[in-house]
Order: structure tokens, then sequence, then C-alpha cells
């Protein structure tokens, strides 16, 4: 929210400096974002008069110029302007002046061999808008020596607020005004639009066509012609007042509508009667209707936001922004000024689901002051036979202002319970008045007053807002600080096991070089319908856009997502990972917090990108399932304990993808590569890897440890391996193998791995070889070579056994 020292003003009379206003903003909550001072910018920048202007002797396009400054002699000054001529009355920068548009400080110098002392300067240097061909053209009545920003009144300080979004009643220059003076800061200059008799009834009839459950979109709609007007500029006051806080004056009509808009909060419309055909209906968009707006763009409705139609369709998004058809040029003689209320949800669903930013949105969706809808159109109506002359018809009223908030009970002493401030009660009182609060003693209940809110304060609910008021004006510094007491021991952990494993898994997956990412918890519905989701309870009734519609099944999209928008700007090899929610369902079970990661490219863990001794190979399976596992070894889940199954979700290839389970119906997660038609539908160029786990479906730790011994302990004896290769069926699994192996003596065996694997010629067609490296751990006394054949016949018989496979000769 922006607006002038001058603006706030013309609404509260104070001697207060502008340092006391700033500071007494942000301590009632309006806090102070900037303030810009163009006295102080452009206070080196002076009027002066060219008394002569002679070639320069060394250049052709120089002048060498005697400047009167308002000083004892004139200053010799070189300029290149065409327009420099004797007698021109201009703005000149003397040595050590900052020009803010240039960066830079004037300082003497040579041009040429001829002495300089200073700058003649163009608007565009000022950071002014102007003809900048040439340097200033002022008036012959200029002042010379005086200040150039105080003679063109560009002394006006701006200041800018941040306003939270509960205050809709400081989205106002007058509402502002009303709160420095509650503060004690100074008189507000209150007043009421006197109404204007109406000559003629309005022609145009507002209609509210809604059902009895919908009638809260539009409660109240007023609308008055005025006939006769001469659009043109608006006055060089108004003007000045729209451009100082960034705003393009239009015409007067449409100036007017901005004023009131900044000024009082209040947001209006004018249409073009000539161009508005029969009655207005204020009603819900139908499918298929579109409306070119005001900014020229089109915009396709549905059936949830509420327009503005006449006969020939809809000419007005209700609260957001009006239609190119009916806006008001330099030809309107005829102008409808609507005034209305808007449910400010359904105004900010619309805004965003249009993606459209206007003044009129900011304010409807905070919520306007319902009971100066009417007045508020009365003040236009005087601005607009003021400015642009004509006549007005009557109001035509569609609909009523919403009864206002019930009293609150409020007892004075809940403030000192609230905030430990002790203030006097007609204080409190007073202060709550002077924003506008109506009281009335509670006479059967001592220290309690009935407060009702003003119609401009929405945001007043209960005791605890009222306290609120108070405290601000009182000023929060006087609240004193009070430490909490510390406890008489260290504070037992208060991580939950959830939170410890969301660190853990960063931390390990960070260790293998991949990159955090964070993503949008929505996806678009064919995103999530890939990756098993798009369930209809699932979508966001009010998605802020539409590829962001749907809660997320699986935290993959958003970090394909991301590799794609890194892969764009040159980052292919790229390793990411995510740990967040996911959603299954909108049960109370149906959130589970997943973790996720991502390889693309050549982004190994041993390192990405291509070097000098090898070539650089593609991410591929093993990768992400040497991240899981590593994972999971963090998290404390045993490798034996987890059960691993070919195949996974059907995004996935099927053959280079597997599914981790406890159990047929306790999945923990997959790993895998993406599959060619889910990387097609995502707009996404492989290799690309990935996995993903719940990590609510990991077992707890036992509450207490166990006692039993460990089964591997240190051996002072050394082991030793032994290799083995079986022929086996095509279909058998690597990993049936080496569970076999493993069982024929829990004992002595510490390790079973696979080295090699073979298909071709020596191997009969169907069959295959997998060679095992198996690992023997002594425990009692280095074994012979009779007990380690004895072992190794007990691996090849259970192994056989298990699997059918044969040991290869």
């Amino acid at each position: 929210m922006k607006f002038t020292l001058s603006w706030l003003k013309s609404h509260l009379d104070t001697q207060a400096s502008l340092t006391e206003i700033a500071e007494t903003l942000t301590r009632i909550g309006l806090e102070v974002e900037g303030l810009e001072n163009p006295a102080e910018t452009l206070g080196g920048f002076r009027i002066a008069r060219i008394v002569t202007a002679e070639p320069h002797p060394n250049a052709d396009r120089l002048r060498v110029c005697q400047v009167d400054v308002g000083e004892a002699a004139p200053l010799q000054v070189v300029c290149g302007a065409p327009n420099a001529r004797a007698g021109l009355k201009t703005v000149f920068a003397a040595p050590g002046t900052y020009i803010p548009a240039k960066n830079f400080t004037i300082a003497k110098g040579v041009i040429r061999g001829v002495e300089s002392g200073g700058m003649m300067c163009s608007p565009e240097e000022l950071g002014l808008e102007g003809d900048s061909s040439g340097i200033f053209e002022l008036a012959e009545d200029a002042p010379v020596g005086t200040s150039y920003a105080a003679y063109a009144g560009l002394d006006d300080p701006l200041i800018e607020i941040n306003l939270t979004p509960n205050r809709s009643d400081a989205a106002s220059v007058y509402g502002i005004a009303r709160d420095l003076a509650a503060a004690g800061l100074g008189k507000l200059k209150g007043f009421s639009p006197a109404p204007v008799a109406g000559a003629f009834p309005c022609p145009v009839t507002p209609t509210l066509d809604f059902a009895a459950e919908d009638a809260r979109l539009a409660p109240l709609f007023a609308l008055r012609l005025v006939r006769g007007v001469k659009n043109g500029p608006s006055p060089e006051w108004l003007q000045k007042r729209l451009k100082s806080i960034g705003l393009r004056p239009i015409n007067a009509l449409v100036d007017i509508t901005n004023f009131m808009t900044i000024d009082r909060g209040r947001p209006l419309h004018v249409f073009d009667a000539a161009k508005v055909f029969g009655d207005l209906v204020i009603r819900c968009a139908k499918a298929g209707e579109s409306l070119v707006a005001l900014d020229g763009k089109t915009y396709a409705l549905d059936e949830n936001v509420v327009v503005i139609a006449d006969n020939h369709g809809v000419e007005s998004l209700a609260g957001v922004m009006g239609g190119e058809s009916t806006g008001c040029d330099e030809t309107t003689t005829d102008v409808l000024i609507e005034s209305a209320l808007w449910d400010p949800a359904n105004i900010a669903q619309t805004g965003r689901k249009l993606g459209i930013v206007s003044d009129a949105r900011y304010r409807f969706e905070r919520g306007v002051d319902p009971e100066f809808t009417v007045p508020g159109l009365e003040l236009a109506t005087r601005m607009v036979l003021a400015l642009c002359g004509g006549e007005a018809s009557e109001i035509s009223v569609a609909g009523a202002v919403p009864a206002l908030a019930e009293a609150i009970d409020f007892p004075l002493s809940e403030v000192q319970r609230l905030t430990g401030v002790a203030l006097d009660p007609s204080d409190m009182t007073a202060k709550l008045e002077e924003l506008g609060f109506a009281l009335a003693a509670q006479p059967c209940n001592a220290g309690h007053i009935q407060v009702r809110a003003p119609s401009w304060r929405p945001d007043i609910e209960g005791k605890a807002d009222l306290v609120e008021e108070i405290i601000r004006l009182a000023g929060l510094d006087r609240i004193t600080p009070t430490p909490l007491e510390r406890e008489g021991s260290v504070a037992g952990a208060v991580l939950t096991l959830l939170q410890r494993r969301v660190r853990s898994s960063r931390r390990a997956l960070a260790s293998r070089g991949m990159v955090e990412a964070v993503t949008w918890s929505f996806i678009s519905k064919a995103q999530a319908e890939l990756f098993g989701g798009g369930a209809p309870e699932l979508a966001l009734a009010n998605p802020i856009a539409a590829d962001l519609s749907d809660m997320r099944p699986s935290l993959v999209p958003g970090l394909i997502a991301a590799a794609k928008s890194n892969f764009a700007r040159g980052f292919g090899d790229i390793a990411l990972f995510e740990v967040g929610q996911v959603f299954r369902s909108d049960a109370e079970d149906g959130q589970f917090l997943a973790a996720a990661g991502l390889r693309r490219g050549t982004a190994k863990p041993a390192g990405a990108g291509r070097h000098w001794d090898g070539k650089a190979g593609s991410v591929d399976v093993f990768d992400v399932k040497a991240d899981l596992f590593a994972l999971l070894s963090v998290l404390g889940v045993s490798a034996q304990s987890v059960q691993l199954v070919s195949g996974g979700p059907a995004f996935l290839h099927p053959g280079r993808s597997a599914t981790l389970q406890f159990g047929p119906k306790n999945i923990l997660g997959w790993f895998g590569e993406l599959h060619p038609r889910a990387l097609e539908a995502l707009d996404a160029m492989g290799p690309l890897v990935a996995f993903e786990i719940l990590l609510d479906v990991l077992p707890a730790p036992k509450a207490k440890p166990t006692r039993a011994k460990p089964k591997l302990e240190l051996s002072d004896f050394q082991p030793l391996e032994r290799d083995f290769a079986f022929i086996v069926d095509s279909q058998v699994k690597a990993a049936d193998l080496i569970k076999a192996a493993q069982g024929a003596d829990r004992q002595m065996i510490v390790n079973v791995g696979v080295f090699d694997l073979y298909q071709g010629p020596g191997v009969p067609e169907g069959k295959k070889s997998v060679a095992l490296n198996v690992t023997l751990q002594p425990r009692e006394k280095t074994l012979t070579d009779v007990e380690i054949d004895a072992v190794s016949a007990k691996i090849v018989a259970e192994v056989g056994k298990k699997t059918g496979a044969e040991l290869r000769g």
C-alpha cells in the first residue's frame, strides 16, 4: 500500500514529521516498508538561466554557456544539448550532485580543453518523464536559484506500508489516517458524502440471479447513470496523486474509480452506458463463456466465476476486472457507475484461477466496508459531476447490506490477563471509540462492556481481537519481557521417531552426493493418475494453477519436473532427493511420509560427467538400489529383513525395477528405471532412475535391547573365500542361490555375493551360469582342507536342492 504525505494529510490534520508518522505506523501494526523523499534525492538540482551560449572552440556540437544559478557570478558550463540557448531557464546540477538515473556524481572537469563547472540536465537524468532529447525548458517565471523539486512539486514523500491480510480497513489512505488519529498523531478530517438527488430514474435495472444458497456471492449491487458527461484527461492534482503511487492516468472517469479505490478503499467500476444492452444481471458464468478484459486478454470462465452480464453476454468479472467492450474512453457521454459487495473467498478464487492481480481484487478478497457501498457511489458521483459535468439519475439497488456481527461481551480485565499491561479503563474505551467501535455499558456485570465492531473491521471476531486493538495503540513496548523458567535438568529428547528418520534420511542421501529439492505438494491430474493417484477426493477445490490440481501420490513427479528444469538450463547430470508428504486417500491413514531419490544422465554415486580416465556411464537401476539400501542401513533396517520382488508400479520399466516389502500386504517402496511411456507422458528425457520408500511403514526399533549375543563377533582367525559357479535355469533368481548358499552353514558362512553371470557358448540353451563368492569365518580354529571341502560340499548340495542348480564343470 503506497501513498504520499500530502495525500495522507488531506485526511489527517497533523503537525507530525515524516519520521514520527513512519515510527507510529510501524508501532500500531502498519509496518513501513519504504520511504522515498524526492526532496532529498533531487535536493541538489536548482533552477538556472543560461546567460550566454557560445560555440565550443574545439567541438561543433558543444556550447560554452554562462549560467546564472542565483550566485554572485555566472558559472561556466559546457553543454551538448541541442536546445541550449541564451535566455533558457533549465535545471542545473552543481559539482558533487548525484545523478540518480545515471548513477554517478557530477565533478568539475575539462571538456575538449574548456573547463566545465557543472551540468545542465534533461528529465531522463532526474529519473522523470518528459522530452529527454534536450535539457529542461522551464517557464519564464521559474525562480532562478531555487530548488527544482520544490518548484515542480516533487518534494512530497512517498510512504509504503506492508499491509497484513486481516487489515482490509487500512487498504485506503482514509483508513490509515483513521488509525493514526486514534494513535494520537492528529485529528481525522471525517466527512460523510451528502446524497446526490437523482434527476430521473436509472434506466438500467440490476438483478441478482443466484440460488438461495449462493446469495452470499453478491449481497448488494448499486448502480447509477450519469448522462451528458465530458470524459477527457483528469485534472492535474488527480493525475499527480495517481502517478505518485505508480498508477497511469487514463481518463477522468477511470481515474476517479482508481482514486476512490486507493483513497477510500471502495473499488468501483464504470460502464460506457451506450455499450450496455438491456439490464444488467449479476450471476455465475456459464460453461463456455469468455471475456476480453480491460488488459486485452481473453479469459475462459466456468460456473464458479461471478460475472456482470447484459443481453449480449458477460461484460465484467465481478470485483476483479471490467470488460474491454464496455470500457469508457474519450467518446463516452453516458456512464453507469457500479458499486457492489462481493464474497471475498469467491473473488480470491476467481483471481487465482484466472491469474489476474488488480487493486479491486486486492481489496475485495480481504473485505471492504459493506456500509460504504452506497455512500461510496454517492462520493464518486459528486466527483464525476465536478470533473466531467452531466446529470445523475437515482440509484438502482439490488440486494441489501448484510447484518453486522453480534456485539462482543468484553471484560476489560482481559487486556491485563493477555498482555500483562495494566491500563486505565477509560483509556481503553477511548481507544476503541476512536477506532470506530460502538460501546455500551453492561450494568449487570461490572467491568464488562458490549463492543460492536464497525462495518469496516471484518477481522474483529472475539475478545482477543479487541485486546490486540487496545494494546497496539497503547504501545507493544509496554509489554514487559518475561523469560521462561529454566528447567533444573537437561531436557530429554523431544523428536519423535518419524522426525529422527526424516533428519537421518536427509543426511544419508545428501552424503551420497544428492541435492535436496522441495517441490509442490500438488501435481496435475494426468501426473497423479500416472503415479497411482488422481482420485476425486484428492482433487483441490481451489487450485492455484491448472497444472497443480491434485495432491501428489508420489514425490517422484516433482523431482522429475525439477530435473527437467535443470536440464533446460544446462544441468542434465543431476541427482536429487526429497523427503515429504504423499497422499493416497483423504482418510486419516491415507497420508504418508516418504523419501525419494532420482538420478539422471551420468549422475552416478561416484560422480557425474565425463572424465579423462574412462567413458562416462549412464545411471542404471543398480545406482538407485545402492542409494535405497544405504538409506535403509542408516535407518536401522537390515537388508536381509526386506523382501525384494521383481517388478514395480506401472510407471517403471518391468525388467528394470523391483518392489520392497515386508510381506505381500506391507509394501515398503520401490526402485527402478522409469518406463519410456512414463517419460513420454511427462515430456522428460532419460536415462532416469528413481526410488521411493514410505518412512511410516518401517518397523519401530525394539523398546528394549535384545539379550541374545550378536551373531557376528570379531574372530582371531583369518577368513577365507571360495568361488562356486552354478548352472541353473535362466528364470531362477540370483537371490535364491544366495539364500540357499547362506543356509548351508549359518555359523560359518558370513557373506555370499554374485561376481559373475554368463549365458552363451558352453552353457545349455535356457540356462545361465551364476558364480558365487562365499566367505567363511572360522571361530574356534583354523580350518583344515577336509573341513573346507565339507562346507563346500554342503553349499553345493543345498544350492542344488533349493534351486536345481548344478556345479559348473
